[in-house]
């Protein structure tokens, strides 16, 4: 069975090149504001999705995101972000991109048109029935994602994906498939555009929404944050700071002492409530 596949579809804009910038900007502009209305459409699908993986999360599992191009970059762009936001582990989020890590840079040719290789790169990280793979294609028919996939749903893993065309084949090859229906790229079939923000909208909620609920925030705050530039401890000397009513300097004093706003706030909690 065939489906159309929106992502390709002609751009209801034509003559681009004649358009003046402040136009070209407006237009892609306009054109944006359908991600996130595409994006609070599958909030039920996402939701069952997150559900999974801290149900696996707490049982020593890990999320993986497959996928090819802009969408294997996105991917590894949100996983590679959990460790210093949330102080989780670097193999607790996990992006994995056609081609290898030189692909994040530069296209690696006829990578994701091979339907064997995308498992073949998962099992390299031991994976197993705990895990949880999130196949991410714009166009839904990526053969490395797809095949990645419906070997991981054969082994017992639970898998998703997130793609731009309902029907297509990637929705057939999990159990949670999330489609963002965005519509006709600005520049036809450029689906680094919408389609990319909207993936990129859902990869947020995704990690965010399953490392509040995994306990990796305290109240609104990035507790377990890693330390490692100026601004971040400047960051969490003011959460110190303002949680425990001390002055900076005390917090800063309590964070080189802990290594954490966590700790500090664990420790210094049950003192004062001695």
């Amino acid at each position: 069975m065939t489906f159309y596949k929106i992502t390709e579809s002609p751009s209801k804009y034509d003559n681009l090149e004649h358009r003046s910038t402040r136009a070209l900007l407006n237009e892609i502009n306009s054109e944006d504001h359908s991600a996130p209305a595409a994006v609070a459409l599958c909030i039920p699908q996402i939701e069952t999705l997150v559900d999974g993986i801290v149900d696996r999360l707490n049982k020593g599992g890990r999320v993986f995101y497959i996928g090819a191009g802009t969408s294997g970059r996105l991917g590894i762009l949100d996983a590679s972000e959990c460790p210093p936001t949330f102080g989780v582990p670097e193999d607790m989020f996990i992006g994995i991109i056609a081609g290898g890590d030189g692909a994040i840079r530069k296209a690696v040719e006829f990578a994701e048109d091979d339907k064997n290789q995308g498992w073949s790169d998962l099992k390299k990280y031991g994976i197993n029935d705990m895990d949880v793979v999130i196949g991410l294609a714009a166009s839904g028919t990526t053969p490395y994602v797809i095949g990645a996939l419906e070997s991981a749903r054969n082994a017992g893993l639970l898998t998703s994906c997130i793609t731009c065309n309902p029907g297509s084949p990637i929705t057939k090859s999990c159990e949670i498939p999330i489609v963002a229906e965005v519509g006709s790229e600005y520049v036809t079939g450029s689906t680094r555009m919408k389609s990319g923000t909207a993936q990129k909208l859902i990869l947020n909620m995704i990690s965010t929404a399953s490392l509040i609920r995994f306990g990796r925030v305290k109240g609104n705050r990035m507790v377990d944050m890693q330390l490692s530039n100026n601004k971040l401890w400047a960051r969490a000397k003011k959460i110190v700071s303002e949680q425990l009513s001390i002055p900076e300097a005390i917090a800063l004093d309590l964070l080189k002492k802990y290594g954490s706003v966590r700790a500090v706030l664990e420790n210094e909690s049950h003192q004062q409530n001695k």
